[in-house]
């Protein structure tokens, strides 16, 4: 089921559907349909719309002031940034290293007394680590004491990291600053809430540039252009897969969680 829901959007993201229009024009000399798949192909591989995209997903362009966040159970960092690599103990950095940094950033301004890593492992990598080990040794060696680590059970999606980190943190509705890609943060805060945790959320590796003036080659395709919108697609098919499960709140429990969740740290705060 994990690799059905891995492989199967790979038919309706740019590319492959791109690939399946140029090839189904091909087969009945529909050459319309092959221009159809050459142009969206273009399209969707210029800067200019993977930013419009993933502007959309991301929902915000700038970080939270750590000092603004109130106090939790838990800082919750999810995986998804370490390049396993022969000879290397602790992996490479992948894109989405600024994961790790923020949960350490949070962390270390005391803002909950647990760092907690999701274990995530695929079962198509069998002779891997499971990630949430390498981030926890790599949190050792920055000084961040043993006793404050913590990580899951084995995850192999963020659904299943959002139950696993309820499971490890026990009853009531504990409290937890969520760290995750701005782009990713909607629907892991969604899952996260409805797996029974409270989420302040901390988005982190942010993929639009605000400062970038617009020119020429944002209209030309990239490679660049075309990963930012295929990551911003996915990210909209997930939210309408976890929707059709159920798993989405509707707005008004949306706008009712982040009311409360702020209305808690301004309290722990001493605001009022």
């Amino acid at each position: 089921m994990l690799i059905l829901h891995k492989v199967l959007p790979l038919v309706v993201l740019p590319l492959g559907f791109s690939l399946v229009l140029v090839v189904l024009g091909a087969v009945l000399r529909r050459w319309w349909l092959v221009w159809c798949g050459v142009v969206w192909l273009w399209v969707m591989s210029t800067p200019a719309m993977g930013d419009v995209l993933m502007r959309f997903v991301e929902g915000t362009d700038r970080r939270v002031e750590v000092a603004s966040l109130g106090e939790a159970d838990a800082v919750v960092v999810l995986g998804g940034m370490v390049q396993q690599v022969p000879g290397v103990r602790l992996g490479e950095w992948g894109e989405a290293s600024d994961r790790f940094e923020g949960g350490i950033e949070v962390f270390r301004a005391g803002k909950a007394p647990l760092l907690i890593f999701t274990g995530a492992k695929m079962p198509w990598t069998p002779d891997a680590r499971v990630e949430g080990d390498i981030l926890y040794d790599r949190a050792l060696e920055l000084g961040v004491p043993e006793a404050a680590l913590r990580v899951t059970e084995r995850v192999g999606n963020t659904a299943d990291e959002a139950r696993e980190v309820r499971e490890l943190l026990g009853g009531g509705r504990p409290r937890v600053i969520l760290v995750t890609s701005a782009f990713h943060m909607r629907r892991a805060a969604m899952l996260f809430r409805r797996a029974g945790l409270e989420v302040e959320e901390f988005p982190v590796d942010f993929r639009t540039d605000v400062y970038s003036e617009r020119t020429l080659k944002d209209v030309l395709p990239q490679v660049d252009g075309l990963e930012d919108s295929e990551q911003a697609i996915r990210e909209m098919i997930g939210v309408v897969y976890y929707w059709v499960r159920g798993g989405a709140p509707s707005a008004r429990e949306e706008r009712d969680e982040r009311r409360e969740t702020r209305d808690g740290m301004r309290i722990r705060g001493g605001e009022w």
